[in-house]
């Protein structure tokens, strides 16, 4: 695995160990954030106001604000009575289950109307929420936030489509960069536009682009958010039956992705509909974020595109984090709160953890954030049937809403699960549709293969594992026990050991007493 940018000069050095006792300890008090937009009004509840949150419930109601503005730019009463009815079920929702903080955020539409004040105000008469209209900036910010928070150090630009705008920040690692921009380039404005014409709307656009977006001086990748770029996403996986479904963290070539969208942006709504996985409700306005996609890397000419789930909401709540918590890794946070809890034992994945550092000399920070993420879901899949267990963790690990992590890394964790419960990387490669080298294959079966060795010798107790360590040397691998009359070996111990060699590619194995 690669890490696009190196370690910041003066920035501390990044804690990337597992921690069972914070894991288990925290309080998982409930999140809520309601998103007006110009075209949806959204709740999520989030399971907790952590670096990794899981989204507990998700509902969306199509309100159109944004079209719901007269001549005169103010909302109509018609328009207000959607949202407010919209808002108040949503409330409504969040009370029964209990959700202590609700923040309630409005963008461009509210903003822009004149009259942005009376809905504000209609909120509150009708639940007692007090809701913040983002500036532009603020919007780009959040959303560039939402990045910093879904992704491992991500470095270039992040362009996020809504209904009635397009926010385009840098993010730099784990920072917003000062510039950015936000632009009249929604669904609902560019779908006016291309009433009039494709190449009226086309011009417009770039003109817009012109005077407004920022080079891209930093990486040349671009983060794509917004739904109706997700739903760019999800027709370029199924025409292209990615092994990966999951379109938070999915890269496309740049040029790749502009001839689909030049593509999109000139069929009309029939030809739109029929293609495969396009979600119904994005069917009138995929043309429009498909024509603003194409204009947008035509003007920034990155060399990739990367889609992310994250955005302004995830934003705002990791705005709310103190720094130690947004400087933890998102992957590996992710891993342990879904891994430890259900483990047998939860302390294990650390001691695994340990055993393990010394597996892969000249490890990095990403490769080692990875193989923790491994030790901390370990036990994952312990309760299935162990004829199962393998394919079944496979299959899950694939297409988990895991953060902080590419389509390949992924595909990683994957195979090392597999391989923890028995399974062959060889079994699946054809699967992972070039995801991995065959370098990669073999470095998750060896973790795999050393995890399945550490819960045999120890029958995952920490305290036996931990009287032994693995020894890897040119054409052999050994495992010293530090009293191996207290803990002695079995033939199970020793058929483990030799799978693990086999997988390392080297001849000898045995388990020795440590000098």
């Amino acid at each position: 695995m690669t890490v696009r940018s190196a370690e910041p000069a003066g920035e501390p050095t990044r804690r990337i160990e597992i921690d069972t006792a914070r894991i288990l300890g925290r309080d998982q008090a409930h999140y809520g954030v309601i998103d007006i937009g110009s075209n949806s009004i959204r709740l999520v509840v989030y399971d907790s106001l952590s670096r990794a949150p899981f989204p507990r419930f998700n509902e969306k109601s199509f309100s159109a604000l944004g079209a719901g503005l007269d001549a005169s730019g103010n909302l109509t009463d018609e328009a207000i009575r959607r949202a407010i009815h919209a808002i108040r079920r949503l409330d409504a929702i969040a009370k029964a289950m209990d959700v202590p903080r609700i923040d309630v955020i409005a963008t461009e539409a509210t903003r822009r109307a004149k009259n942005g004040t009376k809905l504000v105000e209609a909120i509150r008469e009708a639940t007692g929420m007090e809701t913040r209209v983002l500036t532009g900036e603020e919007e780009a910010t959040y959303t560039s936030m939402g990045v910093i928070s879904g992704f491992f150090r991500p470095v270039g630009l992040v362009g996020d489509i809504g209904g009635g705008s397009l926010e385009v920040a840098e993010v730099v690692d784990d920072k917003v960069g000062e510039r950015m921009t936000s632009m009249p380039l929604g669904a609902l404005p560019v779908k006016a536009l291309m009433e009039e014409g494709y190449g009226t709307a086309k011009d417009a656009i770039d003109e817009i682009l012109r005077e407004n977006i920022p080079p891209l001086l930093t990486n040349p990748v671009f983060y794509a958010v917004g739904g109706g770029w997700r739903a760019l996403a999800r027709v370029h996986i199924a025409m292209n039956a990615a092994p990966i479904s999951v379109v938070h963290g999915y890269e496309v070539e740049a040029e790749e992705l502009r001839k689909l969208a030049r593509k999109i942006a000139k069929m009309d709504r029939a030809e739109v509909a029929d293609l495969p996985d396009v979600p119904s409700r994005r069917v009138d306005t995929l043309p429009a974020a498909a024509l603003v996609m194409s204009r947008v890397l035509k003007a920034l000419k990155p060399e990739s595109v990367v889609f992310s789930s994250y955005g302004l909401r995830e934003g705002w709540l990791y705005a709310q984090l103190d720094e130690e918590e947004q400087y933890r890794d998102p992957l590996l946070e992710c891993a342990q709160a879904i891994g430890l809890p259900g483990a047998r034992v939860p302390a294990f994945s650390a001691a695994l953890a340990k055993w393990t550092d010394d597996l892969f000399p000249g490890e990095t920070d990403s490769d080692r954030r990875l193989r923790l993420s491994v030790c901390a879901l370990t036990d994952l899949s312990w309760r299935d049937h162990d004829k199962v267990r393998a394919e079944e963790s496979f299959l899950r690990l694939l297409q988990f809403p895991f953060i902080g992590i590419s389509h390949a890394e992924r595909a990683f964790l994957a195979v090392a699960i597999m391989a923890r419960y028995g399974g062959k990387a060889e079994t699946v490669t054809d699967r992972l549709g070039g995801l991995l080298s065959q370098s990669q294959l073999r470095r998750a079966e060896i973790l795999g293969r050393a995890l399945v060795l550490g819960h045999r010798f120890s029958a995952s107790v920490p305290e036996i594992l931990l009287q032994s360590r693995l020894r890897v040397e040119a054409g052999s691998v050994r495992l010293e026990v530090l009293d191996a009359e207290s803990v002695p070996d079995s033939e199970a111990v020793q058929t483990r050991l030799r799978q693990l060699a086999k997988a390392m590619g080297v001849s000898d194995s045995e388990v020795v007493e440590a000098a």
